[in-house]
């Protein structure tokens, strides 16, 4: 369901010790030229620290696959980093921190 419904998509990324690939559900929006996913599971979680040491992930989002990279962790009280509307569902669920990728140019 993920790839193709509105601020929904799965990040594809490999783990830092396994080496295998995992996908992850995740909260993502469009932001100029990059993206921003909310952190709903927290800066912990095993995906945010794989995709920060790797300095690069793919994104399944709105049937696109994305190639995403230097991922910037970023704290916003305001979550003024996401469509006006999620941001009262992302203070409910008290989500404030964020990654923030750039899309990686095609070579």
């Amino acid at each position: 369901m993920t790839p193709w419904a509105p601020g929904f998509g799965t990040v594809i990324h490999v783990g830092r010790k396994s080496g295998r690939t995992h996908r992850t559900p995740v909260n993502v929006f469009r932001r100029g030229t990059g993206y921003v996913i909310a952190l709903t599971y927290g800066s912990d979680s095993d995906w945010v620290r794989n995709v920060l040491a790797a300095g690069r992930c793919q994104l399944d989002t709105r049937s696109r696959h994305v190639s995403l990279e230097s991922p910037r962790l970023v704290v916003d009280p305001s979550r003024r980093l996401v469509p006006a509307g999620v941001r009262p569902i992302l203070a409910l669920l008290d989500v404030d921190e964020f990654l923030v990728f750039e899309t990686r140019a095609p070579s």
